[in-house]
């Protein structure tokens, strides 16, 4: 029996014993968001001048280049007002631009400018470090489980 099926039958003996009381610190959207305020405090810590938010977006452009702004939402999981806000102040930043679909004027393009590729391409090993760092406390075999389950939830 490996050392992940142990911790497995462990967490089920506690909730068998435990299975009346509603504990907060218990709950799964409790345990999530404690996880995502270390993550985010871990790459506030290596990558101050950029939300999480605004690096996804510049990540996501570097691996499937120019795409429209609805698209690019949809890719990082954000609602359409939030990514505009994003797109927004990456464009302040000079780090993306904008263009108008040649046929569809409606449609709003998003692409990295030069500053925007040399920033994430200089970043991404950073954030390497940042997932690495989150995921300390855990075995690899144990850190690649919860991957595959987060995924899994997600």
């Amino acid at each position: 029996m490996s050392g992940e099926d142990n911790l497995l039958e462990l967490v089920e003996a506690e909730e068998a014993e435990d299975g009346h009381d509603y504990l907060l610190q218990e709950q799964v959207g409790f345990i999530l968001r404690k996880a995502h305020q270390r993550h985010v405090s871990i790459f506030a810590a290596r990558i101050a001048d950029l939300t999480p938010p605004q690096f996804a977006a510049l990540a996501k452009l570097h691996d499937v280049g120019e795409t429209s702004q609805n698209q690019l939402g949809t890719l990082i999981a954000m609602d359409a007002a939030t990514v505009k806000g994003v797109i927004d102040r990456l464009k302040a930043r000079g780090l993306v631009k904008l263009s108008r679909h040649e046929v569809d004027k409606r449609r709003l393009l998003v692409n990295l400018t030069a500053e925007g590729r040399e920033a994430i391409e200089r970043l991404i090993p950073l954030a390497r470090e940042i997932t690495q760092e989150t995921l300390a406390p855990l075995t690899a075999k144990e850190a690649a489980t919860f991957m595959k389950l987060l995924a899994k939830l997600a």
